[in-house]
């Protein structure tokens, strides 16, 4: 059993006054490289059983011969620690923390990418990442560097979220930029047609995050964030939690199904908004397949 030990890092010194928790980067490292490993092993207990529930509902005889192949995959995988999926992604990091916390003993971003990168070489997960996108695409061999998103929130603790995010679903994401009086019927109507100009590609059963509001880049964001709740949790805000089913139900109308066709071509909807322009009404979908993959640590 994986352990997140904080115990080196509660450290509480007083600096003018103000009493901060110090903590190693080392620990962060520590604890990025266990959650890589982690999360690229053991699917989330809510993905999985969503993928149950998929099998039970699902109408089409091909498309339960799927599901019960991704289920004894996701089975395997978590027993035996294997890589539940050949694409381990690309790694995204959301790191909280808190604002009366002191990192020592070096940088965060570089201790995070060590994480990244002992965590996927230790932990025989695929290299995906090149250096330079373009000209030049060279293997890295360590998946770094991770696309670091870090926030400073009040209180003395650090929290940690590692996705793994593949790219046969990353192509398809999209963003729409909505004028307001598309509306709710827009909002769904610019989801629904990004889920079916992607197909089967993405890998169905998918996850679907969504972010409103916001600028263009926000809204992207956003969306990367959604896929972090548990999808058996709907939004706080009813009028948000009908508009998640509401798009579930849209989605699993199209006939996308598992792989080859049927009816679970979604498993879960997860909606996260921002305050927006008066002019604009940005609308982000970031599609997760099956292998939904991440990991929350709270140090």
């Amino acid at each position: 059993t994986p352990l997140y030990s904080s115990a080196a890092s509660d450290v509480y010194k007083r600096q003018g006054g103000i009493i901060l928790r110090e903590i190693q980067v080392s620990e962060i490292t520590k604890t990025v490289r266990q959650m890589c490993m982690d999360a690229a092993y053991h699917l989330p207990k809510d993905i999985y059983e969503g993928l149950k529930k998929g099998r039970e509902t699902e109408e089409s005889p091909v498309g339960c011969i799927v599901l019960d192949q991704i289920i004894k995959n996701a089975e395997i995988a978590d027993a035996e620690d294997r890589p539940y999926c050949q694409d381990t992604g690309m790694t995204l990091v959301f790191v909280e923390v808190g604002q009366d916390v002191h990192f020592v003993g070096g940088d965060l971003k570089e201790a995070i990418n060590e994480g990244v990168a002992q965590g996927y070489v230790e932990g025989y997960l695929r290299k995906s990442v090149v250096a330079e996108p373009l000209f030049n695409r060279k293997n890295t061999q360590n998946n770094t560097p991770a696309i670091i998103y870090i926030d400073i929130v009040p209180g003395d603790k650090v929290e940690i979220n590692v996705e793994l995010k593949g790219f046969g679903s990353e192509n398809k994401s999209d963003v729409a930029m909505l004028v307001p009086a598309d509306g709710v019927e827009g909002v769904k109507n610019a989801v629904l047609e990004i889920v079916k100009h992607a197909g089967p590609n993405p890998c169905p059963p998918i996850v679907l995050g969504v972010g409103i509001g916001g600028t263009m880049d926000q809204a992207a964001v956003m969306s990367k964030k959604a896929l972090l709740r548990d999808i058996s949790t709907p939004h706080k805000d009813p009028e948000y939690a009908k508009l998640e089913e509401e798009i579930l139900e849209m989605v699993n109308k199209t006939g996308i199904g598992p792989q080859l066709g049927g009816t679970t071509t979604c498993i879960g909807v997860n909606i996260e908004w921002g305050a927006t322009h008066i002019a604009g009404l940005p609308v982000a979908v970031t599609i997760m397949c099956h292998a939904a993959r991440h990991k929350h640590v709270v140090l």
